[in-house]
């Protein structure tokens, strides 16, 4: 079973960035991003992780979260 989750909120609480403050100089719906604070997505497109990336200075890495947990059998 794999997981994804989103570090948005860590990273902005890291720099002190508000969610209307990232929409207004990305131009990313104040929604997408809510959801992506709170891990609400099951997808972001390409072009959101690319500016969100490029205005936080960081990696699809240090953006996204992604682990692969094996199911146990009895």
């Amino acid at each position: 079973m794999t997981q994804t989750h989103s570090r948005l909120s860590t990273i902005m609480g890291e720099k002190r960035l508000k969610i209307s403050t990232i929409s207004r100089d990305t131009g990313i719906s104040r929604a997408t991003l809510t959801n992506l604070y709170y891990d609400r997505n099951s997808a972001v497109s390409l072009q959101t992780l690319g500016t969100l990336c490029a205005y936080l200075g960081c990696e699809v890495g240090d953006l996204i979260s992604y682990t692969n947990q094996k199911e146990e059998t009895p």
